[in-house]
C-alpha cells in the first residue's frame, strides 16, 4: 500500500548540505512538495570526509538506491599514522575507525543528493530565511530576497548555527555545548604525496591531520585547536584564515607550509566542535532536522549518517500520519531521541585526549598510543563502539 498525504503538503527546508536534500528525497517519494532555501549561491563542494557505519546507515542509502552510488565515492582512503617533528611515523590509526564501512568527501554526497532531488524540488539558492510566523493557516514565511510565502510545514536543517532554530527557539547559547576545540577545514595539493593515507601530527592545544583525496589529487586538512568559545564574522574569509594563523604560529612538522596553503585554499570551513543539545527539535509548524537539532560533532564520526537516518524517519512519519505534523513530529522525536543520545555520548571526553591542553595529559595520550602498539586489538575498539551505537536502531519499515 502506497501512503501519501491528505492533501499535497507544501515543505520548505532550510538548508541544502546533506540533511535538507535526503528530506527532500523522502517527502517527494511520499507525495509532498518540498522546497530548499540555501544562503550559499550553489551547493558547497568543500568539506571533511563523511562516514556510514553499521546496518541501520547503509540501509537507509539502500532504501534511497544510492548504496551502489556511494560506494562508487569511496575515498579510499587506508590508515592514518601519527608522525613526530621530522615526519617518522609512530602509531598507526586503523582505517576502520576513522572511516566507518564507507566514507565519501562530504562535498560529493552533498552534489549526489541535489542531482538526485533537483526534479521535483524547488531550490532557492543565495537566500536564507528572515521570519517565521506560526499559526493555525500555516507558516508565514519571508526571506531575505525572495518574496514571502506561505508553507504548511518548515523544517531546520541548517546546521550549528540554524537560522531556523534562532527564530523559533531563540539565541544559540542556549542550546550550543562547545566542546572545547576549533577545527580549520581546507583543500590542497597533495603536497605530502600521500598514497590513500594519511598523518597526524600533534602539539600541545593543536592538532594537524592530512590526508589524500580524490584519486590521491588533492589533499584535505584538518587543522584542530583547543580554544574558549572564538567571536569571529562567519562570512569573512580573511578574518577566519587570521584565527587560524594565530593559533598555529610557531607550529612544528609541515604547520608553516599547510598556513602558507591555507591564503590560497579555494575553500575554507572554521568552526567550534560543539553538539546541540535541545529539549525538544520541534514546535508548531516547525522542526529540526540533524546538526540544526541535535548535531553530535565531529568527534562522534556520527554526523551525515544520523542525518540522513533522521530525515528518513521524519519523511516517513509525515506520510503515516497523511500529512498531521503534530502526530508526525511526535514520533519523529520518540522514535529517534535515544538513538541520538548515543550518538552525541561517543564525543565524550575526546576532546582533551585528541588535542591534550596540558603536558600531564600529552603524556597520557603518548603512554596510550605505545600500549597501543603492543596491543593493537585496543585500537580496534572505538571503530567497534561506533559501529554499535550506529546500529542500535529499528528502522521503521515505512510503506513505500
Amino acid at each position: 500500500m502506497t501512503v501519501t498525504p491528505r492533501t499535497a503538503r507544501t515543505i520548505l527546508i532550510s538548508g541544502a548540505g546533506i540533511a535538507g536534500p535526503a528530506l527532500a528525497y523522502w517527502l517527494r517519494r511520499y507525495g509532498f512538495t518540498p522546497t530548499v532555501v540555501e544562503r550559499a549561491p550553489s551547493i558547497r563542494d568543500g568539506g571533511y570526509a563523511v562516514d556510514f557505519r553499521g546496518p541501520v546507515h547503509l540501509a537507509t542509502l539502500e532504501r534511497m538506491a544510492l548504496l551502489d552510488v556511494v560506494e562508487g565515492l569511496r575515498t579510499g582512503t587506508g590508515d592514518l599514522w601519527y608522525v613526530d617533528a621530522r615526519g617518522r611515523r609512530l602509531f598507526r590509526m586503523p582505517a576502520e575507525q576513522t572511516g566507518g564501512d564507507i566514507e565519501v568527501l562530504r562535498g560529493d554526497l552533498a552534489r549526489v543528493l541535489f542531482e538526485r532531488t533537483r526534479d521535483g524540488t524547488e531550490y532557492l539558492f543565495g537566500d536564507s530565511i528572515a521570519s517565521i510566523t506560526d499559526d493555525a493557516d500555516g507558516a508565514h514565511v519571508t526571506f531575505e530576497r525572495s518574496a514571502p510565502r506561505t508553507f504548511d510545514l518548515v523544517i531546520g536543517a541548517d546546521g550549528l548555527h540554524s537560522r531556523v532554530r534562532a527564530l523559533t527557539f531563540g539565541p544559540e547559547q542556549g542550546y550550543l555545548k562547545h566542546l572545547g576545540l576549533y577545527c580549520a577545514i581546507f583543500t590542497t595539493p597533495n603536497i605530502l604525496d600521500l598514497d590513500h593515507t594519511g598523518l597526524i601530527y600533534g602539539e600541545l592545544n593543536r592538532l594537524a591531520v592530512v590526508h589524500s583525496a580524490r584519486g590521491n589529487t588533492e589533499a584535505k586538512v584538518m587543522l584542530y585547536f583547543a580554544s574558549p568559545p572564538l567571536t569571529y564574522d562567519r562570512d569573512n574569509l580573511d578574518e577566519q584564515r587570521a584565527v587560524v594563523d594565530r593559533a598555529f604560529a610557531g607550529g612544528g612538522w609541515q604547520t608553516p607550509r599547510l598556513l602558507e596553503l591555507l591564503a590560497t585554499a579555494p575553500d575554507l570551513y572554521l568552526d567550534s566542535v560543539s553538539q546541540v543539545r535541545m529539549d525538544t527539535w520541534t514546535r508548531g509548524r516547525v522542526a529540526l532536522l540533524g546538526d540544526a537539532g541535535y548535531g553530535a560533532s565531529p568527534l562522534s564520526g556520527m554526523g551525515s549518517g544520523l542525518a540522513m537516518v533522521a530525515a528518513h524517519v521524519l519523511a516517513g512519519e509525515l506520510a503515516m500520519a497523511q500529512g498531521d505534523h503534530r502526530i508526525a513530529f511526535e514520533r519523529y522525536e520518540s522514535t529517534l531521541r535515544a538513538y541520538v543520545h548515543g550518538c552525541q555520548k561517543l564525543a565524550d571526553g575526546i576532546a582533551p585526549f585528541m588535542v591534550p591542553n596540558s603536558r600531564t595529559a600529552a603524556r597520557l595520550v603518548r603512554l596510550n598510543q605505545r600500549m597501543l602498539r603492543f596491543l593493537p586489538f585496543l585500537a580496534d575498539m572505538p571503530a567497534k563502539m561506533a559501529r554499535r551505537t550506529a546500529s542500535a536502531l529499528t528502522l521503521p519499515a515505512y510503506p513505500d
